[in-house]
């Protein structure tokens, strides 16, 4: 197998529009992790705005708490299969660790749920304070491995009001007793991914998602840790979607295939 001699190129996030010909000024994370990665002036590089929108630049000046970057050309990212998370507030280091790896995955939006079993976790990831943390994560994620778009990051809820929020489509639980595969569903976009905290969720909640429309769903024969469970669900129905109908939506979007 044949390698690059060329370094890879790094990649910032902005949300300035990106125009071929102008110059934008990134703050003072990109000055620190450009000094940490020792990326000179000359060097090329990346932006994305987590819109779908990507860039390629130049570095032209990296000063002490900014970075200028002339930008050379732009493109679209097409938008990934439509995934929404219904994720539990819990363990904060955990919900992090889901956070990153689903931006990673692509999902289209994160909404925390308080079930009854979120109560007496300890420290948990709530408020805005660690919403912050969380879209911070996301952007770190997004730049590593790529991709083109954020999740929308919704403030967390109690369990009616994600169900009242949750897109029309397929709507998945995932619940160790369930007598169905994940991997046997047909999904129809968009797909809602519901599961619980430690412990899973109560009969009373089981049975106010059912009524919601939610399908329960297995992922195996073990009991997981919640952020296993999300990130192995997200990581099937992505699959699911793009190898059967996502292509087809896409195109209805506009988004031209890639040729191989």
């Amino acid at each position: 197998m044949e390698r690059s001699a060329e370094p890879p190129v790094v990649t910032f996030f902005s949300t300035d529009p990106f125009v071929p010909g102008s110059t934008l000024t990134l703050g003072d994370d990109a000055a620190q992790h450009a000094r940490v990665l020792r990326i000179l002036p000359g060097a090329g590089l990346e932006l994305r705005d987590g819109a779908g929108h990507a860039a390629r630049g130049v570095l032209s000046r990296a000063a002490k708490r900014s970075l200028t970057v002339d930008v050379t050309a732009t493109w679209e990212i097409g938008a990934p299969a439509s995934v929404h998370l219904l994720a539990p507030v819990a363990d904060r280091d955990r919900m992090l660790l889901l956070a990153e790896k689903c931006t990673e995955i692509g999902v289209a939006s994160w909404r925390p749920v308080m079930w009854r079993g979120s109560r007496s976790v300890g420290p948990r990831g709530d408020g805005p304070s660690f919403q912050s943390r969380v879209r911070g994560r996301m952007i770190s994620a997004l730049t590593q491995s790529g991709g083109g778009w954020l999740p929308e990051v919704h403030p967390s809820a109690r369990l009616e009001r994600a169900i009242a929020a949750a897109p029309p489509g397929t709507r998945l639980l995932l619940h160790g007793s369930a007598p169905m595969s994940i991997a046997t569903v047909g999904l129809v976009e968009p797909v809602v991914i519901a599961f619980g905290p430690e412990g899973g969720i109560d009969e009373r909640e089981f049975d106010q998602l059912v009524e919601g429309g939610f399908t329960p769903v297995r992922l195996g024969g073990n009991t997981l840790r919640f952020e296993t469970a999300g990130i192995a669900a997200v990581s099937i129905v992505r699959t699911l979607l793009d190898a059967g109908g996502h292509a087809v939506a896409a195109n209805a979007a506009g988004v031209q295939p890639s040729e191989e």
